[in-house]
């Protein structure tokens, strides 16, 4: 068993303070009736909040984690759901992207820099990537990595995914439905290029 596995597997079985919310990202949720339909990949899915929305959304959903404990909470709130989505138990170092193959790709709090090149070659033609993440910040901030190691600086997002049409990117703080605090960077990005385009309405 790979350390990321059995470290996220203990966070998992264990830490009780580690609760992850049902709902999918803010971002992902208020533009669905824009997003392109078809297949959709949610990476580093945790218990499944994106990818069990997608699904019930309609989608045909592949959700990858490396988390065994993760992906056995994201299955069985699948079953209670009544939706139907491909599991896949891989560490996303090691994930194959299949090329071509996403009509909506979904990151929430991974920091997948590095695989973004292979992550954005995986959107079909028109295909959106709705990304958020944890930034640095210097304000006061009561949720995400406890070091800044796995938060992006401000526009590293952004840099990465310049060969998308940015649709929309924000870099904000947010107070979730319990009072926390969190810094986040949030990108919705479409696989295609041209001066001119289609684009969605103002949210």
């Amino acid at each position: 068993m790979s350390d990321d596995r059995e470290r996220w597997n203990e966070t998992y079985r264990t830490d009780e303070e580690f609760e992850l919310p049902d709902d999918p990202i803010p971002a992902l949720q208020s533009r669905i009736e824009t997003l392109p339909a078809g297949r959709a990949l949610d990476v580093a899915t945790g218990t499944g909040r994106n990818a069990l929305f997608l699904a019930e959304t309609g989608y045909d959903v592949d959700a990858v984690d490396v988390s065994d404990a993760a992906l056995e909470r994201a299955e069985r709130a699948g079953e209670a759901r009544g939706v139907d989505v491909n599991w896949i138990r891989s560490d996303i170092a090691d994930f194959a992207f299949e090329e071509s193959a996403y009509d909506v790709i979904a990151v929430s709090f991974f920091a997948a820099l590095d695989r973004l090149p292979d992550i954005k070659e995986a959107l079909a033609p028109g295909g959106v990537l709705v990304y958020e993440h944890h930034l640095r910040s210097s304000d006061p901030i009561d949720m995400g990595p406890s070091t800044d190691r796995y938060r992006f600086r401000a526009n590293d997002l952004l840099r990465a995914c310049l060969d998308l049409t940015i649709l929309d990117y924000r870099e904000r703080t947010r107070t979730d439905d319990e009072g926390r605090t969190l810094a986040v960077a949030t990108l919705v990005g479409r696989n295609s290029t041209g001066g001119r385009q289609s684009y969605p309405p103002e949210e």
